[in-house]
């Protein structure tokens, strides 16, 4: 079964990866366009372009996806089917319609839960505390196609979302190997998402950084675990915008108002939130610091009382 991979980012590369190593025909892979990186602009290579050309493969960058360059390429290498993981590009009918078995996606979710854009990171945000990923066919309209197969999988409640990340990509590689090989022999099943059920989400951005002390303990962790590695949560001590880190419960009852800083030594900053629960900073990046305890931080900012915001 001839193969080609569309994707971008490392949770793609794993799964190319992985196809590459059972032994499956893959004979090219789209990608996105190079990118400039770091200080210098310089540009840079996609993890999955990377990959590709360390085992040889043709690559295609195309700018478009309407122009028919596309098209033509893809009607060129004449594939059975599409692999596509995090290809970041919306693919039109008539791609679709050039391998016989059609295109299969690996999304980071259970759908229908979590169509659409960061739904690793989102799964942490709502304090979920199961998600996993999903096989399906590709349609027409984004993540709405035939469910193939699910694997699920808890989220630590102390997990950031980095973390899950890396854990959910080796589970989508693994399920990509799976699904390649049921249809290739004609046993895969296929069966329709309950459209009703779905819930979609965005794209992270900065707006979602500063804490909200206003919310329940336990929300406000998940905030902080699931803004990392991008966009970090953050709040303000004094003059100082910090990043914050990382955190643990403290008392289950409190009288104080959301955001009072009830304490501020060798354990962290314990503060109020809007149950009337605590929870304690433990680590922060202060503006041009390193991240380090917030221990180590209080040493030379100590915080005898005060409200805390985001």
């Amino acid at each position: 079964m001839r193969i080609v991979f569309m994707g971008t980012p490392d949770f793609a590369a794993a799964s190319l990866k992985k196809i590459l190593q059972d032994g499956f025909d893959v004979v090219g892979v789209f990608t996105q366009p190079d990118k400039p990186k770091g200080r210098g602009m310089e540009l840079s290579f996609s993890p999955v372009k990377e990959l590709a050309l360390s085992y040889g493969l043709p690559v295609f960058q195309p700018e478009k996806m309407k122009d028919g360059t596309a098209l033509a390429a893809l009607q060129e290498l004449s594939p059975d089917i599409l692999a596509v993981v995090a290809y970041g590009r919306i693919l039109p009918p008539e791609l679709l319609a050039v391998p016989k078995y059609g295109a299969v996606n690996v999304h980071g979710s259970l759908l229908p839960k979590y169509r659409g854009a960061a739904p690793i990171q989102w799964a942490v945000l709502n304090g979920d505390t199961v998600t996993g990923v999903t096989t399906m066919y590709l349609a027409n309209e984004m993540d709405t196609g035939d469910i193939i197969y699910t694997a699920e999988t808890e989220i630590g409640e102390f997990e950031t979302s980095g973390e899950l990340y890396e854990r959910l990509q080796e589970m989508g590689a693994n399920l990509l190997s799976r699904t390649l090989r049921d249809i290739e022999s004609g046993t895969a099943p296929r069966r329709a998402q309950e459209h009703e059920k779905a819930s979609y989400v965005k794209m992270l951005d900065k707006s979602l950084s500063p804490l909200d002390f206003s919310r329940p303990a336990r929300m406000v962790v998940k905030q902080i675990y699931g803004l990392q590695p991008w966009p970090v949560a953050t709040m303000k001590l004094g003059n100082d915008a910090v990043r914050v880190f990382a955190a643990k419960y403290g008392r289950d009852h409190c009288e104080e108002a959301c955001g009072t800083i009830l304490s501020a030594g060798n354990d962290g900053i314990e503060i109020v939130c809007g149950d009337g629960r605590s929870l304690v900073v433990t680590e922060l990046q202060a503006p041009g610091k390193k991240r380090m305890k917030a221990a180590d931080y209080l040493r030379g900012h100590p915080i005898r009382e005060g409200r805390v915001e985001g």
